[in-house]
């Protein structure tokens, strides 16, 4: 084999080595990519973290969290901002339970028939910000009419430290007279017309959103 046989040969074997390596092939997949459709935007629940990558992932390392708990640290971070995590429970002690809200409490006094007997006085929060933390089994519920309210409550003691309020069966309706003492600051209390529902709660501007994250 002559010198330029034997030159052209190396030339063909790089040519081909390039061509078939990782960077070759991305080279040629961006030539195709460029007379292609335009990438699409990541998908739901996809990341695109950019700049924010490393810091992203040396939190998770330095902290040993997964992806999700970093990324339920970071949701609540941004959700509770403003509200302060309360806790409490009935008189015995059975149930116990945690609560975010605010600080300054906006509180509902209905005038309905079983809120005036059992002095039914709560302030209203989105399920997610609730968590019953022990007493799940000395639970008893009481419903009547629709049905739609949940009246829970211990049945040990008998008290009544939160329920699923008929206005809002996708949140809490928390007793702040079943909170421990300390976190609240004020306690704002607004008299609802209960014995005319209905009426009182369409024509009510937020009460329905009081259960919205």
């Amino acid at each position: 084999m002559g010198r330029a046989t034997a030159s052209s040969a190396r030339r063909s074997r790089r040519g081909n080595a390039a061509a078939s390596s990782p960077a070759g092939r991305s080279r040629r997949g961006r030539g195709k990519a460029a007379g292609g459709p335009p990438a699409q935007p990541p998908g739901p629940g996809a990341f695109d973290l950019g700049a924010q990558s490393e810091r992203w992932a040396a939190f998770q390392e330095r902290h040993r969290l997964s992806c999700e708990e970093a990324a339920r640290l970071l949701l609540d971070a941004y959700e509770y901002r403003g509200l302060v995590k309360h806790t409490g429970g009935c008189h015995c002690g059975a149930i116990r339970f945690e609560v975010w809200a605010s600080a300054d409490l906006h509180v509902f006094n209905c005038n309905c028939s079983i809120c005036t007997k059992k002095q039914n006085r709560h302030f209203i929060v989105p399920a997610s910000r609730f968590k019953l933390l022990k007493g799940a089994d000395n639970l008893t519920t009481y419903t009547f009419n629709t049905h739609r309210a949940q009246h829970t409550f211990c049945k040990t003691c008998g008290v009544q430290s939160f329920y699923t309020p008929r206005s809002n069966p996708d949140g809490y309706g928390i007793a702040p007279h079943c909170l421990d003492d300390g976190t609240v600051q004020t306690i704002v209390t607004e008299d609802i017309n209960g014995k005319e529902w209905e009426k009182a709660v369409k024509e009510h501007k937020t009460i329905r959103d009081m259960s919205k994250p």
